[in-house]
């Protein structure tokens, strides 16, 4: 393992750092495997703001959904057992009751296609556990209020189970209370004899009181303000029964690594078996496509959901197969190209509850690049939208200064802020090549309004709005 720079990932490193600056990220924590190695390992920013204490390799940082794929790993651990078999109703095991006809199964809440979308406990439980001040009021103090709160929502079944995905976070903890009612053991202690022991991963925990005593655990934060007076303010993780199996894990980029071998070499880690590699490979295949197709930072084929895991079918002619976890305090990433023995792990002290998000995923799949021996900033388009972006804002001025607007991002849109209007209007991309600068505004109902940019061989942008010609004259101050 190395945890010194090289020329290597300079380039990434940089992109890393960039990104901490842009997205507020108080400390970001990176290891990278191939093979069962991990060959970089590094910390950046600080897991302590006040102190200033640095974030390393095996600061422990709350991994979020993450999580969900060590309960679907120890639910296929009880289904090779043969205590579960997949096509059990959830009913068989749960006072689960929605009053319709068709059967929800365990298959159905691992892949998230039980046709029941989100009905909000994450962002209950976490609004109460992370001390935000919004408060649902929606009863949610043990298993048997996720109870009523589930069985109370049989009008919000959208789609027949096994035909739509709806990522429900209510799923994973209905899959954590099977894991305890069938093992007769507690959630957290069947995940660490079960799971964490055999992978060597000591200090990760679920337990408030083993995070509090580790020497070196992040610091969780949340942004306030915005704009100039943004800053980053200390605030709590949560613990509690109801978070653990759909995101409460706390864990270093160092242990997850151990995790990730064990998932690209079936189910095995340093002479140990977790998990049959076929039942593995079952969960790392798509169960249930996504209806977003196309992610952010660029089109990969088509995307789907496994058990506990998203997979991508072709990023850089390869399978991907990760997940993205988000506490609201705390974030994580992971992913892993089984074909090559190739992953990525990261984790932050700052959750995406507001923007810029956090755990930069390009970046990271630019990691995954570079060990595929591809340059990123070619491979992933994400890169280069976000540069054409960042060339397209700026202060545009018309003839002799007789009006002047600006362009700016916001998230992943660009819009046109006038000041002489007061009105900020979306521009939206008229597709998705990302050498076209052409969008449209839509000032009415159901009606389009072009706007276009062009850019000379000198560098020089001009932005046209029907009749109106404005010149870029100048970066926006930030």
């Amino acid at each position: 393992m190395s945890s010194e720079s090289s020329s290597e990932f300079q380039q990434f490193e940089n992109m890393i750092a960039g990104k901490m600056a842009e997205a507020h990220i108080p400390g970001l924590s990176v290891a990278l495997v191939k093979n069962d190695q991990i060959i970089y390992a590094r910390g950046f920013g600080a897991r302590n703001l006040e102190n200033n204490i640095p974030a390393t390799p095996n600061t422990l940082y709350g991994v979020g959904s993450v999580t969900k794929s060590l309960t679907a790993l120890a639910i296929m651990q009880l289904v090779e057992a043969g205590k579960i078999d997949l096509q059990d109703a959830v009913s068989k095991f749960l006072p689960i009751n929605l009053g319709n006809k068709e059967t929800i199964t365990i298959h159905h809440l691992l892949s998230h296609s039980s046709g029941i979308p989100d009905l909000g406990t994450a962002h209950t439980l976490l609004g109460r556990l992370n001390g935000e001040e919004i408060e649902t009021w929606i009863p949610m103090g043990n298993f048997d209020d996720l109870f009523l709160h589930v069985n109370s929502a049989s009008k919000e079944l959208a789609a027949e189970p096994g035909k739509r995905f709806f990522y429900l976070n209510e799923g994973y903890a209905l899959l954590g209370e099977i894991i305890e009612r069938v093992s007769r053991m507690k959630y957290d202690e069947y995940i660490k004899e079960r799971i964490l022991k055999p992978l060597k991963m000591d200090r990760s925990t679920f337990l408030k009181e083993d995070f509090l005593r580790d020497p070196d655990a992040m610091t969780p934060y949340i942004l306030k303000g915005k704009d100039e007076t943004i800053k980053a303010v200390a605030t709590r993780h949560p613990f509690h029964r109801l978070v653990y199996a759909l995101g409460g894990l706390l864990s270093s980029v160092i242990e997850l690594s151990n995790y990730l071998v064990a998932n690209m070499y079936d189910g095995v880690f340093q002479g140990t078996r977790v998990l049959d590699g076929c039942l593995l490979e079952e969960m790392h295949k798509i169960h249930v496509e996504k209806p977003t197709g196309v992610r952010f930072y660029g089109d990969f084929g088509r995307e789907g959901y496994g058990y506990g895991w998203t997979i991508l079918e072709d990023f850089l002619g390869h399978k991907l197969v990760g997940h993205d976890g988000d506490t609201g305090v705390s974030s994580a990433h992971l992913s892993f190209v089984p074909e090559l023995k190739i992953g990525v792990v990261a984790a932050a002290n700052r959750g995406s509850s507001t923007y810029p998000p956090v755990c930069p995923e390009p970046v990271l799949l630019g990691a995954l690049a570079l060990l595929m021996g591809k340059d990123p900033m070619k491979e992933i388009p994400f890169f280069e939208i976000e540069n054409r972006f960042k060339m397209l804002t700026g202060v545009y001025e018309k003839y002799k200064g007789i009006d002047r607007l600006s362009v700016v991002q916001k998230g992943g849109m660009l819009y046109l802020d006038s000041k002489e209007t007061d009105m900020i209007v979306p521009l939206v991309p008229e597709n998705d090549k990302v050498e076209n600068c052409k969008f449209y505004t839509i000032p009415v109902p159901g009606g389009k309004f072009p706007v276009e940019f062009e850019v000379s061989s000198s560098g020089e942008i001009d932005l046209y709005i029907e009749r109106n010609r404005f010149h870029k004259i100048a970066p926006i101050r930030k």
